[in-house]
């Protein structure tokens, strides 16, 4: 069972922040709305994995459920097609790369907005594939440690197939194959679970222990992940 490092801490405290963040429901409204479309048309999160974990997510930020069937309906209205999933690849400094995920009705401004955020800090956009290939897509599953014992957790791995599992003081991360999230609900059953998502696991990180540096990466990924059209970015930082 492989630790979480500094920067691993950092995103982990990040994430508990964003959910008091003010475009939260913004983001999330988008994540629905994308799931529905890409699930095409299905609005029964029994039988649409990305839009059972959207409204996990959503559930977990205490958006009203008004909000949640507003989002639900928009993406089997007329502006169904306008949600567009959107993945970015970039360079930053020190060696760092980056996989940008999101949700957007104007791709063209999306793309705008992050080259030039990315720019202003001695960044660059990569083509298609010239980051993805360091990354793995997978799944994530997130526990807190009072709700799952290690030979319980080991067991959920071996039946999700998992190839890392990690821990920080408070939780345990287990990341498994992509394929496998459509069947989490059969694997869990009734086991409480802090999270699950789609996540991009680097293949090989890049150690990044000066404290000036991490400051300057955490800020450029907070100014990404500040824009409505962003959920998540994701780096190869160890």
């Amino acid at each position: 069972m492989s630790g979480h490092s500094k920067w691993a801490n950092i995103k982990r405290q990040k994430m508990a922040n964003d959910k008091i963040k003010g475009n939260v429901f913004s983001k999330l409204s988008r994540l629905i709305t994308m799931a529905v479309v890409e699930g095409g048309g299905i609005v029964d999160p029994e039988n649409n994995v990305k839009l059972r974990l959207a409204i996990e997510k959503a559930h977990v930020s205490n958006m009203p459920k008004d909000n949640i069937k507003r989002a639900i309906d928009k993406g089997v209205g007329p502006d169904q097609n306008h949600i567009k999933e959107i993945i970015y690849e970039a360079f930053v400094p020190y060696g760092v790369s980056m996989i940008i995920h999101g949700a957007t009705d104007n791709p063209n401004r999306t793309m705008s907005e992050i080259r030039n955020i990315i720019e202003k800090h001695q960044g660059k956009l990569g083509s298609k594939g010239s980051v993805a290939y360091l990354f793995t897509k997978c799944g994530l599953i997130t526990f807190e440690k009072s709700q799952i014992d290690q030979d319980k957790l080991l067991t959920i791995g071996d039946q999700l197939g998992a190839f890392d599992i990690a821990d920080d003081h408070e939780k345990f991360y287990v990341y498994f194959p992509y394929e496998q999230l459509g069947h989490i609900k059969n694997i869990l059953k009734d086991l409480k679970y802090d999270s699950a998502e789609i996540d991009f696991k680097p293949q090989t990180t890049i150690p990044l222990d000066d404290d000036e540096k991490i400051k300057k990466i955490s800020e450029l990924v907070n100014l990404l992940e500040d824009l409505d059209d962003v959920q998540k970015v994701f780096t190869n930082i160890a």
